[in-house]
């Protein structure tokens, strides 16, 4: 879809990506993790490698509050670096999981990539920040309605806490905000388009972590 005065932003960004999305949510690995054909560890690794994602996403943007490309996405209710660090202390059975941690080729590369929007390109981070966390108030709760049957976590509790969005009363309410807020961009057509590809390259980068992740925990035969 090609950028114009009467294509609401949000709407570009959204077929823009439509197949890298599509792509990204039928990996092997999540289809197995979501269907019972892997472990509580492979959910742990998952988790892990969120966490790489998240402190790229969330640490050191205060310099972005100001942007007016990127400002007026920083909302504060949606920060999960926290919460998924309360789920790694759960999942790890205890706080001294951090300096054993280390992410996959594929995880260093996209945290990599976010970091290096945040100092430099603020409409590549809000790409970002698009695919991460409207994903995780939309798909994202399947996710942890399966973590929660599969693995007996509570409902809500440790182990799934990244998942729960405690300042965000009404999710719908909250993702049509947030399509308004990307459809009053300052941008012209051209930089609307360099974000809608890097929106591309987000779910690229997120599918080769599940590729990643795929080949440390292969399915079972």
């Amino acid at each position: 879809m090609v950028a114009s005065a009467t294509t609401p932003f949000s709407v570009l960004i959204r077929e823009a990506s439509r197949q890298q999305h599509t792509e990204a949510e039928g990996s092997a690995f999540m289809g197995a993790l979501l269907g019972g054909g892997l472990g509580v560890e492979a959910y742990r690794r998952y988790t892990e490698q969120l966490w790489f994602v998240y402190r790229a996403l969330e640490d050191g943007v205060e310099g972005l509050a100001g942007d007016p490309v990127a400002g007026p996405f920083l909302r504060p209710e949606l920060a999960r670096t926290a919460a998924l660090e309360r789920d790694l202390s759960h999942l790890h059975g205890g706080e001294g999981w951090r300096g054993s941690l280390v992410p996959l080729p594929a995880t260093a590369a996209y945290a990599g990539r976010i970091a290096e929007l945040v100092r430099q390109w603020p409409g590549g981070y809000v790409a970002h920040h698009y695919t991460r966390y409207l994903g995780d108030l939309s798909g994202g709760q399947i996710i942890r309605g399966k973590a929660e049957k599969a693995w007996g976590f509570a409902r809500r509790g440790d182990g799934v806490r990244f998942y729960v969005f405690e300042g965000i009363d009404n999710p719908a309410a909250f993702k049509r905000e947030y399509r308004a807020a990307l459809d009053a961009v300052p941008a012209d057509d051209l930089e609307k388009q360099r974000i809608a590809e890097e929106c591309r390259r987000a779910f690229a980068l997120n599918t080769a972590v599940f590729r990643e992740l795929g080949e440390e925990f292969p399915l079972s035969a």
